[in-house]
């Protein structure tokens, strides 16, 4: 996202922008083989809860 684009979301907006990379970062450790489907659930869960992003969670 550019800087521009990220200066004109809300913090609202930010904060699922935010918590969207951080799960796309652990999808990735999880495709390559760097934490384990347990880790990945465990740390998803504990990111979604930390962040109140319940009713984005898959």
């Amino acid at each position: 996202m550019e800087q521009y684009e990220w200066e004109k979301l809300s913090p609202e907006q930010k904060k699922v922008q935010l918590y969207l990379e951080q799960k796309k970062t652990l999808e990735a450790f999880l495709e390559r083989g760097a934490i384990s489907k347990d880790q990945f659930d465990k740390s998803l869960g504990d990111l979604t809860v930390k962040m109140g992003m319940s009713g984005l969670a898959e």
